[in-house]
């Protein structure tokens, strides 16, 4: 099977920080447009059965910056969407193109497609773990601040797939993490262990709380995500009841610490999970990370295909 990113914990702490340099290095050339041709004669397909803004455009805008080709695959025009096993579809398309970059509801999809394709697979999001994000997300906390570890990081909100990825990133790259979420909403008990395993290595020190005053606290950032994630609509009002609380607004800024900054990984529910001052304000780097999903998209392929 080839060398596939299916979860943080695809990644060591050495893979990280080449990827995070190589992200800033291209980045700058890219900014100053200079061509790149490290997928050159590569083509990627994009295999989503979710909606998506910045992951699709960021990874086939990346696919071109970098020399390739990209095909965008909704699962909805493929013969999936008429029973066709995920093994049959993987085996063909890694005949066919250079790596996968999937965006699915099962994680046991990612892996089929790990498995059967023999072409690397990107997890661009599955209902356990959301990678690409978190590569994308720390590459821009390094930018803003310099040095990743012994910074905090605080998340307001669900154990979702974008928390568990967190929990890896953040302990393979040194950093504390204080998670806030409601009790019956933790993250995923398997990662959490995992997690843990690696902070004992790298000092990280990860806790889950339930008040979020107390995981902010002089935290260096803030981070959130949607109440009710893709595929949980039926939830939504149990859900915007269980998390009324677990919102980023100014009184928990001024909490952080003095330098501290917001994070989201968009879409954003102004009102909900996060205020409009606060993800408008001075201390939001959102737009940053938005931005990177596409640099943070370029390491990635560039490490994975290019050679590294």
């Amino acid at each position: 099977m080839a060398h596939s990113i299916l979860s943080v914990a695809d990644l060591s702490t050495e893979d990280m920080n080449h990827i995070f340099s190589r992200s800033l290095k291209l980045k700058s050339q890219l900014k100053q447009h200079e061509s790149v041709h490290v997928l050159e004669n590569k083509v990627a397909g994009l295999l989503f059965e979710k909606p998506s803004t910045r992951t699709r455009t960021s990874f086939q805008t990346a696919v071109l910056r970098l020399g390739g080709q990209a095909v965008y695959l909704p699962s909805s025009e493929l013969q999936l969407s008429r029973g066709e096993p995920i093994k049959d579809t993987a085996r063909i398309l890694g005949s066919y193109l250079d790596t996968i970059i999937a965006r699915v509801y099962s994680h046991q999809t990612v892996t089929d497609l790990a498995r059967y394709s023999d072409v690397p697979v990107f997890n661009g999001l599955s209902d356990l773990e959301h990678p690409t994000q978190i590569v994308c997300d720390l590459f821009t906390v390094k930018e803003v601040k310099k040095d990743l570890e012994g910074l905090t990081l605080a998340f307001i909100g669900d154990g979702n797939n974008v928390s568990n990825s967190l929990l890896l990133g953040t302990a393979l790259t040194g950093m504390n993490m204080n998670l806030a979420c409601p009790e019956g909403h933790d993250p995923d008990k398997a990662i959490l262990e995992r997690a843990k395993r690696i902070a004992n290595e790298t000092g990280s020190k990860l806790q889950i709380v339930r008040n979020p005053e107390e995981a902010a606290k002089d935290a260096d950032v803030l981070y959130t995500d949607v109440w009710v994630s893709m595929g949980e609509e039926k939830e939504r009002e149990e859900r915007l009841k269980t998390f009324q609380g677990y919102q980023i607004n100014a009184n928990l800024l001024a909490l952080a610490a003095k330098d501290a900054v917001v994070m989201h990984c968009l879409p954003a529910h102004r009102g909900l999970e996060i205020t409009d001052d606060v993800i408008e304000g001075d201390q939001s780097i959102v737009w940053e990370q938005g931005e990177n999903k596409l640099y943070g998209a370029i390491g990635l392929l560039d490490f994975f295909l290019g050679g590294k």
